[in-house]
């Protein structure tokens, strides 16, 4: 599921997660590396379709990993 809001933050999540917005957030969570609590609710939030939940989840996500980060191994 992907989702684009107005103020650039882009949230893609299919398996692995994928934060954007501009130079200042640049997330990437391999499905394996995402923290179960933020995998838990993201697989909710896609289930419902819910880009309100996404933006919620990706603030936490954000908050929990910092805003530039890859984690992939």
């Amino acid at each position: 599921m992907r989702c684009e809001y107005n103020d650039g933050l882009r949230v893609d999540y299919s398996g692995s997660l994928r934060i954007r917005k501009g130079d200042e957030v640049n997330v990437f969570m391999k499905g394996d590396f995402i923290p179960s609590n933020i995998r838990g609710d993201l697989d909710k939030a896609a289930r419902k379709n819910s880009c309100d939940d996404f933006r919620r989840i990706a603030l936490a996500a954000t908050d929990t990993v910092g805003r530039k980060v890859c984690i992939h191994e």
